[in-house]
């Protein structure tokens, strides 16, 4: 047993798993999660119901967890961002640069060969998908 926030054991072992520039992919309950991330990505399945667990809700326990360095979402045709979008800006705060893609754009991105982790949420607000680039430790390594 740890004592620690994230306890789940197929995260932890993902999390250990990559290294700076790795990235994670917190995917909405509307995400292809099976053809949307490359096959060499760890999923990780949180979508216990609809509406839990939520992007948030991960993403709150990750920021504690692993280094970030930069944050991608996705956006509707009109390229605003979305509540759940200026919510992650407040989680992430001002140190992750978050950039934004249209829906095939950040589609391609999600597919890139760097996406370790895809971790399938069962968030159920429309363009809530959040893919995060690890960054390295304080201390300098990674």
């Amino acid at each position: 047993m740890i004592n620690y926030t994230l306890t789940h054991p197929g995260l932890l072992a993902a999390l250990a798993e990559s290294g700076h520039g790795s990235k994670i992919l917190i995917a909405d309950a509307n995400y292809p999660h099976n053809t949307g991330a490359p096959a060499s990505a760890r999923r990780i399945a949180l979508n216990l119901r609809p509406g839990l667990l939520t992007i948030d809700q991960i993403l709150e326990v990750l920021v504690d967890a692993v280094p970030l360095e930069a944050a991608a979402v996705m956006t509707p045709p009109d390229g605003n961002w979305t509540e759940a979008v200026k919510g992650y800006e407040r989680t992430l705060g001002t140190n992750v640069s978050i950039e934004s893609h249209q829906r095939f754009e950040f589609y391609d991105a999600a597919r890139s060969a760097d996406v370790a982790v895809v971790i399938a949420s069962g968030d159920t607000r429309h363009y809530a998908n959040l893919l995060l680039t690890i960054g390295v430790r304080p201390d300098g390594t990674s």
